[in-house]
């Protein structure tokens, strides 16, 4: 009841100037109907409440604009500043001879700071601020004092100027890694060699039945001084069955099974989005008693690149290439694997990408595009679509 008289008295009383030095109270007016009054309050209310939202939101945007321009200023002083930054770099082209080695798993960042100590470069921001994703190879450089830094990116980032380490690619052969690991070391290949001939006792598994193709993990490697060439090997072997056991490929006869296949998936396409399927076309060949007809293993068997095959060498009428995979030779896996897979056709080979498919063909050399068909039909189709697009490969 109170509330009612006040606001009663409120809203009908008014103050105005009398004609005298003071004021005087008008009459009040007739009184409001409960319902107006109850409206009147609503009113005052919302309204109350409306201008408390618009204050509160007033102050947030003023806030947030005040957020923003502090940062937005903070970043111009920070960019300004950068900008003014001068990278120390040598003119070039240098002077004198100085050996430098790149170790395996250094970054840029690392090896900048190593040439500024070695005064090969003037400041490791010449040469970070330009690297960007250039390739990084380990090895020793040849390089000289004083380069200009993008002299030194050129050279640190050609890999056919890294010398002291040898390099395992994957797909390599056996007997392209012994012949690069005596040029590296200046060890004679013969060394190599003999040890590769005889039954690797001592450094190969047991299922690797005397064979090193297959089982040199592809890598870098730094020989140090006084290594022999048995060293070496081991070396690489080892690497390769702890990679293995890394990976959880089953061990025994399974192994060196999983690494034959993968070795052919890495010789028959150059693109690793296809190694899954590859896989899944030998396992599907093989579950239906099919010759896997693959050119990399005949070709492995004579020594020669795939495209050097021939059709007496594919006729093998003496049948003296247990490599040659094709109607009427060797059925099944050849004997061992046709070079040395790397991690990603491994895990193809344990896990092939699910599908019927029997046939495959690269229709283009040159972007390296391949097909796969479940029935001769198609295959015969993608066949000649291979022919068309490489007219010189006929």
């Amino acid at each position: 009841m109170s509330d009612s008289f006040s606001d009663f008295f409120e809203e009908n009383t008014q103050w105005s100037d009398s004609d005298g030095d003071g004021f005087s109270a008008l009459p009040p007016r007739p009184p409001r109907s409960r319902r107006e009054m109850r409206r009147k309050r609503s009113e005052r209310k919302r309204h109350r409440i409306v201008a408390a939202v618009v204050v509160v939101v007033v102050l947030a945007l003023v806030g947030m604009a005040g957020f923003f321009g502090y940062r937005a200023l903070k970043q111009w002083k920070a960019d300004r500043e950068a900008a003014q930054v001068v990278v120390e770099d040598y003119p070039g082209p240098g002077n004198g001879s100085v050996q430098f080695t790149v170790e395996s798993g250094s970054d840029w960042h690392t090896v900048a700071q190593n040439l500024t100590k070695q005064d090969i470069i003037k400041s490791p921001e010449a040469l970070t601020s330009i690297a960007g994703n250039s390739t990084l190879y380990p090895g020793t450089f040849s390089l000289q004092y004083q380069m200009k830094a993008s002299d030194v990116l050129a050279v640190l980032s050609d890999q056919a100027q890294a010398g002291g380490f040898i390099e395992v690619r994957p797909g390599e052969r056996v007997s392209d890694v012994i012949t690069n690991a005596a040029q590296v070391t200046g060890l004679p290949e013969s060394d190599f060699q003999s040890i590769i001939d005889g039954d690797g006792a001592g450094i190969l598994p047991a299922e690797a039945n005397g064979s090193f193709e297959g089982w040199l993990e592809p890598g870098s490697y730094n020989p140090s001084e006084g290594q022999t060439a048995s060293d070496i090997l081991t070396q690489m072997v080892n690497a390769r069955i702890a990679k293995l056991d890394e990976m959880g490929v089953p061990t025994g006869e399974e192994r060196e099974r999983i690494l034959i296949i993968a070795s052919i998936a890495e010789a028959e396409v150059n693109r690793e989005e296809y190694y899954g399927k590859v896989t899944q076309v030998i396992e599907n060949r093989l579950a239906q008693g099919m010759y896997l007809g693959m050119d990399t293993s005949l070709a492995y068997g004579l020594n020669k690149s795939a495209s050097e095959i021939t059709d007496e060498d594919i006729a093998d009428v003496n049948h003296q290439n247990p490599y040659n995979l094709h109607n009427g030779h060797t059925l099944g896996l050849p004997p061992t694997p046709i070079g040395n897979p790397g991690e990603s056709a491994i895990k193809a080979a344990v896990n092939p990408e699910p599908g019927d498919w029997l046939y495959f063909v690269t229709v283009d050399l040159n972007t390296g595009e391949t097909k796969f068909v479940s029935t001769e039909d198609e295959f015969w189709q993608i066949r000649d679509e291979y022919k068309n697009n490489n007219p010189d490969a006929n």
